[in-house]
């Protein structure tokens, strides 16, 4: 059962729900500015859901069974993404794992996997730390009066994160945040909705934006460049170099990082999959950390109980790999923030053959949607759904299915950096707050803006607040 006190207190910012007067055309010019704002109140409490627009037929899986299904049990059926997902990305990353299927995916999964293993965590930790204590430093120069973006902010910390741990030592800030401007310009240009895909109308193909489609293009080919240079630089003899995850890809996919080098089919592979785990690494742990900062100061007894458990823990020495099973409340407040405001907010397949999933037809060709948006917010499978209360995480609470929580996905197709994330939030999360206590800036109104990934609409102007606690050196 919830305190009547949590259901009493405002929650934090959501997307407005359409109106249920409002058809289904209505709602998907909607989801033009936002793509979340197409659901109504009753969707949150659906167990799925069936529509066709024009000649594609979608089945929302808005359950635990109904994901499992799709996700984990008939994997091979829907291993496919959706063609939009497909149409919104393929410029960007090729024939990387985010978009590939079939063989070629089984294969790069293979390939990709051993480069973010466990056994590597305790070394990326150190990257995350050192990179959080720069982030520090920073913030300790700026005046009292001056706000920061913390999107920006959180953003240019984990391209520097992602940046050290895929490029290696001898990647500047310069490149990293070249590949960030990129990404962001591209998610700027992109179309929100490919709607020849959306309808299954293909000659829709026609009436598309040209300037749009050479933007976009153009988004892509300068990240694309940035990490061609790279890769060839990383193949290039030289002394030691620390570990680095191109370097482990080119491995991988050619035996020597020299051979994939020179080998044009390979380095396209190695730059696809570079780019997956740039967009997967920064994008997507910048706004879980910029949304858990709102949230903290949006619950200030929260703010105040994580600060709390980093002194008694951490006493201002700077955190490790080993400090993080002795913060949980650290890490339940960045697993509800990934709750509250997910990643990526839509998840979809293709069925390649006929199915019934609860109980409604899936014929070949249907688009499956899973919203981790809705399904965080289910009024049947969550307590307070669209409140703010990290106990949720704690050990020792309910269990949570975790066909029913998404932020990283589920099934063979989980994402690969899984704990990679979850351990960068929680260390980066760790590190700042113990120095400072960031503040909405007054009278800024928090929205949301829903793209690729799930963001704070503007950025997040935040004061910062600094914590009379001197940090002491690691011994």
């Amino acid at each position: 059962m919830v305190d009547d006190a949590v259901m009493a207190s405002p929650a934090p910012v959501a997307v407005p729900m359409a109106d249920p007067e409002q058809g289904i055309w209505q709602r998907i010019r909607m989801a033009n500015r936002n793509l979340l704002s197409v659901w109504r109140e009753r969707d949150y409490g659906v167990r799925s859901l069936r529509f066709s627009l024009g000649k594609q037929d979608y089945v929302l899986c808005n359950s635990p069974d109904s994901v499992r299904r799709v996700f984990l049990k008939e994997h091979d059926n829907y291993d496919r993404k959706s063609p939009q997902m497909r149409q919104a990305l393929a410029p960007l990353l090729g024939d990387g794992l985010f978009v590939s299927d079939g063989e070629l995916w089984q294969e790069r999964r293979q390939q990709c996997a051993p480069a973010l293993h466990n056994r590597l965590l305790p070394s990326f930790s150190e990257v995350m730390t050192s990179s959080a204590e720069e982030t520090a430093q920073h913030w300790a120069r700026l005046p009292a009066e001056q706000p920061v973006d913390m999107l920006k902010e959180m953003a240019h910390l984990t391209a520097r994160i992602i940046g050290r741990s895929i490029f290696g030592d001898d990647t500047t800030d310069a490149e990293a945040e070249q590949v960030v401007a990129g990404f962001t310009e591209y998610q700027r240009h992109v179309a929100q909705l490919d709607l020849a895909s959306t309808l299954g109308l293909p000659f829709l193909e026609l009436l598309g934006n040209p300037r749009r489609k050479a933007r976009t293009r153009y988004s892509a080919q300068q990240v694309h460049e940035v990490i061609d240079r790279i890769i060839e630089r990383r193949a290039a003899p030289s002394g030691e170099r620390r570990f680095s995850l191109v370097a482990s890809f080119m491995e991988q996919m050619e035996g020597s990082a020299a051979e994939a080098a020179a080998c044009p089919f390979a380095r396209q592979a190695v730059r696809n999959e570079a780019i997956v785990m740039f967009m997967a690494g920064h994008e997507t742990t910048a706004n879980s950390l910029a949304w858990s900062w709102y949230l903290l100061d949006h619950d200030r007894e929260a703010m105040a109980r994580l600060q709390q458990e980093l002194d008694e823990v951490l006493g201002g020495r700077t955190p490790t790999f080993d400090d993080v099973d002795d913060l949980p409340y650290t890490r339940a407040v960045f697993e509800e923030a990934m709750r509250l405001y997910p990643p990526v907010p839509l998840l979809s397949r293709q069925a390649r053959a006929a199915d019934v999933v609860q109980e409604r037809e899936v014929k070949p060709g249907t688009i499956m949607l899973a919203l981790p948006w809705l399904m965080h917010r289910h009024r049947k499978l969550w307590d307070a759904p669209d409140h703010f209360r990290p106990e949720r995480f704690l050990p020792g609470a309910p269990r949570i299915d975790k066909f029913a929580y998404l932020p990283f996905s589920v099934g063979p197709r989980v994402c690969l950096g899984k704990r990679f994330g979850l351990y960068e939030g929680i260390l980066c999360l760790a590190t700042l707050a113990q120095r400072f206590t960031p503040r909405v800036v007054p009278g800024h109104e928090v929205s949301i803006e829903c793209r690729l990934t799930l963001r704070p609409a503007g950025g997040l102007p935040m004061y910062l607040e600094p914590r009379n606690l001197e940090p002491r050196m690691n011994g």
